[in-house]
């Protein structure tokens, strides 16, 4: 049976949302043992799972190394109970900065990975197909050499989670040109093309990653967040948008039942709260950082992933693809 830890207390919706997320998993994943922290007496007696009592709340904009000072933390002892426990995971709606910082300290990073790094996916064009970004937020700065290793990473996890063979990895840019591109990624381009450590094409624009030629985007952590953010507004303007046209009259009204299915299937495609949440890549240990305005089913969704993740086997693919000769 797989254990993953649960930060009840990080998310901006409180607790409400975290226990809806963690009552829906329960129903559908009996198979996983839940450990809870937070407040006893916010999160009650109901769930049917253990709880570590943790009586202070990480602030959502708290330091990176604000968590390691806060040892009661709901967060803090979190990440402290996946070693206790021994178990295989733990996931938070929590500040991003305190969260990666505290995994990267406490669950220590893989060795040969410099820098984790927050890993997604986005559907495609291509049906049953999904590309895996990364960095997605983790840093704001990257070196040439931390691109480099990001592709690696985003290599093995897309053949364990995607089933990706032999992956093509992309350098997000402003053209495909080799000379496109920001100082760093000209310099990570040349490093990437001479890299054997996988299936490297060259540049793509932010305008074709949902196409599904990439299986992998490469970007620095800025750059990656900016894209993700900008996929996620395009989705629910799109999904606002489509539902006003659909009502506008009896003719529209007619039209989407006809389509209904249809385009149920595209918005729940679209939708963010379907992936959940974003692994932080390059720890021991699956550590899946949902988004702090997580409601009670995007929770649920996150917990899935980190489900997923675990079933995968996702760290140890990594360790092996990064250490083979371990």
């Amino acid at each position: 049976m797989s254990k993953i830890i649960v930060d009840m207390m990080g998310s901006d919706l409180g607790c409400k949302a975290t226990l809806e997320g963690v009552t829906l998993f329960k129903k559908e994943h009996p198979d996983c043992e839940l450990v809870l922290v937070g407040k006893k007496e916010e999160i009650g007696e109901g769930t049917g799972c253990r709880i570590i009592e943790a009586n202070d709340v990480v602030p959502m904009n708290a330091g990176a190394l604000q968590v390691i000072r806060m040892k009661e933390s709901s967060m803090y002892k979190a990440i402290q109970a996946v070693n206790e426990e021994k178990a295989d995971g733990v996931v938070s709606a929590g500040g991003t900065g305190a969260f990666l910082s505290g995994c990267a300290l406490i669950l220590k990073k893989i060795p040969g990975i410099t820098r984790p790094a927050l890993v997604t996916q986005f559907p495609t064009l291509i049906e049953g197909k999904k590309t895996v970004l990364l960095d997605c937020g983790a840093s704001t700065e990257n070196t040439p050499e931390e691109l480099v290793s990001f592709g690696l990473m985003g290599k093995l996890y897309a053949e364990a989670i995607c089933g990706a063979k032999d992956p093509e990895v992309y350098l997000v840019a402003n053209g495909t040109e080799e000379g496109k591109g920001s100082v760093v990624g000209k310099e990570a381009y040349k490093l990437m093309k001479e890299t054997k450590l996988y299936n490297f094409k060259g540049n793509i624009e932010s305008k074709e990653v949902l196409n599904g030629t990439a299986d992998v985007l490469v970007a620095d952590g800025f750059t990656g967040n900016v894209l993700l953010k900008t996929v996620e507004g395009v989705a629910k303007f799109m999904g606002k948008n489509l539902k006003k046209i659909y009502k506008s009259n009896l003719k529209t009204k007619i039209g989407y039942l006809c389509v209904k299915k249809e385009m149920g299937g595209f918005l729940k495609m679209m939708d963010p709260k379907q992936t959940g949440g974003a692994l932080l890549c390059g720890v021991n240990g699956v550590a899946v950082k949902a988004h702090g305005n997580s409601d009670g089913f995007a929770f649920f969704r996150t917990l899935v992933l980190a489900y997923e993740l675990i079933k995968a086997n996702v760290v140890e693919e990594i360790k092996k693809g990064v250490n083979p000769s371990e």
